[in-house]
C-alpha cells in the first residue's frame, strides 16, 4: 500500500514508518520539520503541518491510508476533513491509553488514583475518540497502547497481546509495550483491517 504518516519524526511515526517499509510498504512520512524523519527507501519526506486541513488534503491525496502519529492539539475534525478531501477512506490513530478501561469496567481516567496533574494532559485523546465514535464516512480505526510505551527492544509478532476497550495486562499487573511492538500491531492492523470503526489496545502478556 502507500500510506501517508503523519508525526513520521516522532517516537511512534518514526517506528510505524519503519514497520511499513519493512513489509514492503510506501511510505508518505510527513512532519513539520523534515530533517528529523526516517530515511531510506520506500519513503517520501514530505514537510507538512496536520492542523492545516486544506493542505495536507493535498499532502495525502492518492495514498490508500493514513496513520496519524501527532499529538492531539489537532481536533479529530481536522484530520477527518484532510482525509474527506482528499479522497482517502482509512484513517489509523495513535491512541491514547486513558480511555481504556480496567479490569473493573471503570475508564482509568475515572478510577481512583489516576494522577490528576496528568489528566490535562490526556483529556484531548478522550475527546478525539469521542469525537471518531459520531463518525460515519471515514473508516477509522483508535488504537490505544498500552499504559506505559516505551523506547526499547523489538521482541516481535506473539509478545504481546490485543484487547478491545479494557486495559491488558501482563502477569504482574503491568500494562507496557515498546514502540518498536506497538509499530507491528499498527501495521498489522492496516494490513488485515480487524477493527473498523473500533478501538482497541496491546500489551505485553
Amino acid at each position: 500500500m502507500k500510506v501517508a504518516v503523519l508525526g513520521a519524526s516522532g517516537k511512534g511515526g518514526s517506528q510505524i514508518t519503519q514497520e511499513l517499509v519493512s513489509r514492503g510498504h510506501q511510505v508518505v512520512a510527513i512532519a513539520r520539520n523534515p530533517d528529523k524523519l526516517p530515511q531510506g527507501q520506500g519513503i517520501t519526506p514530505v514537510q507538512g503541518d496536520a492542523s492545516n486541513a486544506d493542505a495536507l488534503a493535498k499532502q495525502i491525496k492518492g495514498v490508500d491510508a493514513v496513520i496519524s502519529a501527532v499529538h492531539f492539539d489537532i481536533p479529530a475534525s481536522t484530520l477527518l476533513s484532510a482525509v474527506k478531501q482528499a479522497g482517502v477512506n482509512r484513517l489509523l490513530v495513535m491512541g491514547g491509553a486513558a480511555s481504556l478501561n480496567n479490569a473493573d469496567g471503570v475508564r482509568l481516567y475515572d478510577s481512583p488514583g489516576f494522577p490528576e496533574n496528568i489528566k490535562p494532559f490526556v483529556l484531548p485523546a478522550i475527546h478525539f475518540l469521542d469525537e471518531m465514535k459520531q463518525e460515519k464516512d471515514v473508516d477509522w480505526t483508535f488504537f490505544s497502547p498500552a499504559m506505559t510505551i516505551f523506547e526499547g527492544e523489538r521482541k516481535g509478532p506473539g509478545s504481546f497481546k490485543l484487547g478491545d476497550d479494557t486495559l491488558v495486562t501482563d502477569a504482574n499487573g503491568d500494562s507496557k509495550i515498546s514502540y518498536a511492538d506497538y509499530a507491528i500491531a499498527m501495521v498489522d492492523e492496516l494490513e488485515q483491517h480487524a477493527h473498523s470503526r473500533k478501538r482497541f489496545t496491546a500489551a505485553y502478556a
